[in-house]
């Protein structure tokens, strides 16, 4: 089901075809779930709570640890204080190219000037589209400019998915289901490190301007 999510062409036409089949991709993975009986008890059964690093149950993105793209446990504490964009990135998916773009737009413009961080997971259960080792994703976000924080590959979905990512999609549940159905899933968190905001891939970075604003302001 996941090629359909594959860039078939290449250039600006191909970019747009990446997106038309990433939306036929997500359509797929949501009916795949919702039509098997393990995902339907998933999706229909109480979630128990995301306990955090600490072994108790989390209350916040602080409680987690992840390790970044060189493989150096990070304690997302060290983001108290700042408004988060956590995504799920993959390098090649037709919606790369823009996402990257704007992501750098959105880190140049309120990085420095309203504390916003961006941290990018790579995920590679969507398509197969994120294929590489660490090293070769940091490279390939160097070639693009990227000065947000890259972290190293992670499951979002299924029983191995990220602590981090269990609780992001059970404080911000999703369409139809809860699970990540595509690259370039947006979750917004505040400056006290609630979720308060989830976005699809067909929503750019720079159309979370305005919602942005609201907590960069707060």
């Amino acid at each position: 089901m996941f090629l359909l999510g594959r860039r078939l062409l290449t250039g600006p036409r191909g970019a747009a075809m990446g997106a038309t089949v990433g939306l036929l991709g997500t359509a797929m993975v949501a009916i795949n779930l919702l039509s098997s009986p393990s995902g339907v008890a998933a999706c229909s059964a109480a979630q128990p709570p995301v306990t955090g690093t600490d072994g108790k149950t989390a209350s916040s993105v602080y409680d987690f640890t992840a390790n970044d793209i060189d493989g150096k446990p990070v304690q997302l504490g060290q983001y108290r204080g700042h408004v988060l964009i956590i995504v799920n990135v993959a390098s090649n998916c037709g919606y790369t190219e823009g996402h990257y773009k704007e992501f750098n737009q959105l880190y140049k413009e309120y990085a420095d000037t309203k504390g916003l961080r961006i941290l990018a997971f790579p995920c590679n259960q969507f398509g197969g589209q994120e294929p590489g080792t660490n090293a070769e994703i940091k490279q390939f976000a160097e070639g693009r400019g990227v000065k947000f924080d890259m972290y190293a590959k992670v499951n979002v979905n299924g029983d191995e998915a990220h602590p981090l990512w269990q609780y992001l999609k059970q404080r911000q549940g999703g369409t139809l289901v809860d699970a990540i159905k595509w690259n370039f899933t947006k979750f917004i968190v505040d400056k006290n490190g609630q979720p308060v905001g989830r976005y699809g891939p067909t929503t750019s970075p720079l159309e979370m301007r305005e919602e942005l604003e609201k907590f960069l302001n707060q």
